[in-house]
């Protein structure tokens, strides 16, 4: 890729993340995540609340990563 590619790509990873974040406030505020057409309660089960809580964090630190590397040039992907 290029870097004006990369540059856009970064840019579209960044526009991202407050989606991300704003669905992991709402979860922790109000108790629920959104799944597909539904939403998933903490009191219904609490367990898989939990585990969806925590895919919603880690994909926000894999893209905040993937964006910081194509913006910034850190090198992350020929370490790999």
């Amino acid at each position: 890729m290029t870097r004006s590619e990369d540059l856009f790509v970064g840019m579209i990873a960044v526009a991202l993340l407050p989606m991300i974040a704003w669905r992991i406030g709402r979860g922790l505020k109000e108790g629920r995540l959104p799944i597909y057409r539904t939403y998933l309660s903490r009191s219904e089960n609490a367990s898989k609340f939990g585990f969806l809580l925590a895919v919603h964090v880690a994909s926000f630190l894999i893209v905040a990563a993937i964006a910081a590397d194509l913006l910034f040039q850190l090198g992350f992907r020929q370490a790999l």
